[in-house]
């Protein structure tokens, strides 16, 4: 949750300078990278990750996590949505030497939010039927408050 305010102070004052050096989006940030064999950047995510499938969160491969992180954040989130930036799955304090998550793992440490349904965990793309969404799942390096690197990946999916 802090991480999602800062993220959306920085969109904000980004263009004017207001956060200096503690800009999440700076271009001097390291970039994380993060994938899935279950689908490509950009592609469609299989329907076992969704409303219509199993509804498992789907597998995912971090590498790149700068060096002195602490923690990591993942978030999946709509930008599609009506309301736009609609919360599929938050989870904090993963361990920053976390590389891969199975199907629907959560690694031990991690902290477990509530994501905009209202309930804990995930709940995959469940867009109304016709037009695909877009889902962008970030992975924030951080220590403490200053964030260290970030990572993006987007899937689409359309429900039928």
């Amino acid at each position: 949750m802090r991480i999602r305010l800062a993220l959306a102070l920085a969109l904000a004052l980004g263009g004017c300078g207001g956060l200096g050096g503690s800009n999440p989006l700076s271009p001097s940030r390291v970039r994380i990278h993060l994938s899935s064999p279950a689908f490509s950047a950009g592609g469609p995510i299989p329907a076992q990750f969704t409303c219509q499938g199993h509804d498992v969160s789907p597998p995912l491969h971090i590498s790149g996590v700068p060096h002195g992180a602490r923690t990591l954040e993942l978030v999946m989130k709509d930008p599609d949505a009506p309301g736009g930036n609609f919360i599929h799955w938050d989870l904090e304090g993963i361990p920053p030497a976390t590389s891969k998550l199975g199907p629907g793992q959560i690694p031990a440490a991690a902290k477990v939010e509530k994501n905009d349904f209202g309930t804990l965990g995930y709940r995959g793309p469940c867009p109304p039927a016709g037009r695909a969404h877009r889902y962008v799942i970030t992975v924030t390096a951080q220590t403490g408050a200053d964030v260290l690197g970030v990572g993006t990946l987007t899937g689409t999916y359309a429900r039928r």
